[in-house]
């Protein structure tokens, strides 16, 4: 009844925010669009650049300045695109910005130098969406807008929920936001912020995992970054699976403006604005509260298992005119999350477990030009990230006992220095190098037979050294044909493990609107720190730690793409790939199928080698209509196939091996009101995918433990249902004067499909119980810019 209350509350509360005046929309609103040109490869501003409004009437254009900016001042509201020329360099357009009456929009445009002399003028250019924003990707990549992380359904927000829309990569059931790309384990993934690799960014995140249920990245801070999935370029190191790259977008240095947000996931501010008058310096930053909380302490919704969260981060612009331009930028988290394992009937309290954990992560950037065709990119950032979980159960004599208690702390210590230079039109080159401190304190221990006495599993303190370099040669050989080659280098010191690993790719554009692609590389990424410390005991009971000399997870990534631009907002893109994946841990036991990449979380306490193997194979397809006349779709889908070998050489399905993932999404908007300011919204995404596989629960020796046992030499033995899911998503936007007023509902799996992923053994029935695919959930959004 609390929680039918409390949804009530909430919609009265965001119907009732709307004000009465917004029926009146008669007046004519406009805003202004800013922003910097420069060469992408020098980072050099660039005079004299025309920056046009497309199909406006009247025609709107202006040029930019001796230092790149530029500003369109009265620009109509509502989704414009803008056509960038300048001399010397290949035109460029920006489809589909979003433009509300409440705040400017700031654009950072960078332009690729023509290798030809005179180029065409394209009076319908093409719409150049989907390349990534690092040119020196050709393959297997995707850049993403903030827009499209709160239109695409399901998406909450969060760019790494929105991703799994994309050909070849998927989620899991549970709800969480873990991303499997071409069927390789989430602990592939990077994170990547303003340049550098970051711990787990999301909330209530399990040791060794690179997902969680909320994401600390706010998407008011983000701006267009670039997620890859296989291939990557040499400046990307520590991963084998897929990349998320970042950016923190620059605060407005013109004028002030907030951003105030209340939903389902949290309440939320957002200040930006300029650091002082004729400054070219700005700040952004963001606050969010988890809403649950604030309504738990209010007394409006009482249940177990409240995820109470904080977030913050922000960024800081400082340029100077000697020393190039400066960049401070943090991301802070806290979390916090106690969970009661119950009987049917809420009588009996069987078990507690509560986890506490908090992110931290602040850096310095100095962009440093040299001469006109160089620059100098120095980044220095702390990061640290600490988990905390505690485990109580109940005993024989109906008292609760701590069963579990864990730690891990890690603190990283980087220093990332790159440097770009451009030869000339055809050739560039980057090169950089990047140290990193690891400390670690962490220990998990356990006496889940209450004898006063705690067994450790993992018990160590100290630090310990990444160092990694790459150098990358860019040839644009032909206007059609492009190389990019380059290697990337690192080396452990904990145990004096290296790898070096030589890249390619390659594109030829054998007609305007359609190009081959091809990229080959060699990858590789270090375990959990725990995972090195794992404590066994031997034959005489004295522990041991066998996993101190593991060496990095290595995999051969090959990529053959095809694109087509089909007209200006529609693109075909197909890609088959074959990843062969060697030195993998697995279990030093010649009858054990356990494979390290197969355990997504928590602790892996076993003796691992390297010497399994594996493979991921397939083909994805995306067909994507871009935002156009208030319409868009994107269909994607794959076939593929995982498998892994262990020490008993016998090839089975990996744990993600689903062989299919397929992906619809679809959304239209409409013009509301006379002047067609206000506009209401759709969104839909249709997903159905394989399930992954799971390891079945001995019921006789769960009984016996009190506890969930697995059955033995049964390891993802068994595939679970597969999984269908329907989001639907309605939004309504208010355009007043100064402000502006966004209202959403976004609802999650709205079927309530319940398909089945894994089993569980329940200490209260001492049954097998299924565990299913996250049900209806519905999340209702209200922001407020002003």
């Amino acid at each position: 009844m609390k929680r039918k209350n409390c949804i009530v509350l909430i919609l009265l509360a965001l119907l009732g925010s709307l004000p009465v005046s917004a029926l009146n929309i008669n007046t004519q609103y406009h805003q202004n669009i800013r922003g910097k040109i420069t060469d992408h490869e020098t980072k050099q501003a660039l005079v004299g650049a025309n920056i046009i409004v497309l199909n406006s009437d009247p025609f709107k254009g202006t040029a930019s300045d001796i230092d790149g900016n530029f500003i369109l001042d009265h620009v109509e509201i509502g989704r414009v695109s803008l056509h960038i020329t300048c001399m010397g360099y290949e035109a460029k357009t920006i489809a589909n910005i979003e433009l509300g009456s409440a705040k400017e929009v700031f654009l950072e445009i960078e332009l690729i130098e023509s290798i030809t002399k005179i180029q065409e003028v394209k009076v319908y250019p093409k719409t150049a969406k989907h390349e990534t924003l690092n040119k020196m990707a050709l393959v297997s990549g995707q850049a993403f807008t903030v827009e499209e992380t709160s239109r695409y359904s399901g998406a909450l927000n969060d760019p790494a929920r929105m991703v799994s829309a994309y050909a070849g990569v998927s989620s899991d059931g549970e709800g969480s936001n873990e991303i499997i790309v071409r069927g390789n384990s989430p602990k592939g993934i990077q994170w990547r912020l303003e340049g550098i690799e970051i711990p787990n960014p999301n909330h209530f995140a399990d040791e060794g995992s690179t997902g969680g249920a909320v994401n600390a990245l706010n998407s008011n801070l983000l701006r267009n970054s670039d997620f890859f999935t296989g291939a990557f370029s040499a400046e990307y190191g520590n991963a084998y699976s897929g990349i998320f790259d970042i950016n923190l977008r620059s605060g407005n240095n013109a004028r002030h403006e907030q951003t105030f947000g209340f939903s389902t996931m949290g309440i939320d501010f957002t200040l930006e604005g300029p650091i002082k008058k004729g400054y070219s310096g700005s700040y952004l930053a963001n606050y969010r509260y988890s809403s649950l909380e604030l309504l738990n302490n209010a007394g409006i919704v009482d249940f177990d298992g409240i995820p109470k969260y904080q977030d913050g981060s922000f960024k800081l612009v400082l340029p100077t005119k000697k020393v190039g331009k400066f960049s401070i930028f943090g991301l802070f988290g806290k979390s916090n999350m106690l969970n009661k394992e119950e009987t049917d009937d809420e009588s009996i309290t069987l078990g507690e477990n509560e986890i506490d954990s908090d992110l931290q992560i602040v850096g310095m950037t100095n962009l440093l030009p040299i001469g006109k065709k160089s620059y100098l990119k120095n980044t220095l950032a702390y990061s640290a990230s600490n988990s905390k979980y505690k485990s109580n159960i109940l005993g024989n004599e109906d008292r609760m006992f701590l069963a579990l208690k864990e730690k891990y702390q890690h603190d990283y210590l980087k220093f990332v220095s790159n440097f770009n230079t451009k030869l000339n039109a055809k050739n560039s080159i980057k090169a950089g190098i990047q140290y990193t401190h690891l400390g670690f304190d962490i220990s998990s221990q356990n006496d889940f037979k209450n004898t006063g006495s705690f067994i450790s599993d993992v018990n160590s303190d100290g630090n310990s050294h990444l160092l990694q370099s790459f150098v990358n040669w860019k040839y644009r050989i032909t206007p059609k044909l492009s190389l990019v080659s380059g290697v990337h280098a690192s080396y452990f010191s904990l145990n004096d493990d290296q790898s070096i690993e030589p890249r390619i790719g390659l594109k030829y554009n054998f007609l305007p609107n359609q190009s081959l692609s091809f990229g080959f590389g060699v990858h590789s990424k270090l375990e959990s720190l725990s995972t090195y410390f794992i404590q066994l005991m031997d034959e005489n009971d004295m522990p041991y730690t066998p996993n101190k000399n593991l060496k990095m997870s290595k995999a051969r990534h090959y990529v053959l793409g095809y694109n087509n631009q089909l007209n200006r907002n529609l693109q075909l893109k197909i890609e088959a790939y074959y990843q062969d994946l060697y030195d993998l841990a697995v279990e030093n036991d010649p009858n054990s199928k356990i494979v390290l990449q197969d355990i997504k979380e928590g602790l892996a306490d076993y003796d691992f080698v390297n010497e399994g193997s594996g493979k991921n194979y397939g083909i994805e397809l995306t067909l994507e209509r871009f935002f156009h006349n208030n319409f868009y779709y994107l269909f994607s889908g794959s076939l593929y196939q995982s498998k892994f070998t262990a020490l008993d050489g016998i090839e089975r399905n990996s744990r993600y091996n689903g062989n299919y993932t397929a992906n619809l999404l679809i959304g239209k908007e409409y013009k509301v009101g006379k002047e067609g300011k206000n506009r209401i919204g759709w969104n839909g995404k249709v997903s159905f995918r394989g399930g992954q596989y799971y390891t079945p629960v001995d019921l006789i020796k769960s009984q016996e433990a009190g506890e969930t046992i697995y059955k033995e030499d049964s390891e993802f033995s068994i595939q679970a249902d597969d999984l269908f899911v329907l989001n639907a998503t309605f939004s309504y936007k208010v355009n007043r004067k100064k402000t502006r007023h966004e209202f959403k509902l976004d609802i999650k799996n709205l079927t309530n499909n319940q398909a089945k992923i894994l089993e569980r053994y329940n200490k209260a029935t001492h049954e097998i119980e299924n565990g299913e695919q996250l049900s209806i959930l519905p999340s209702l959004y209200y922001i407020l810019h002003f």
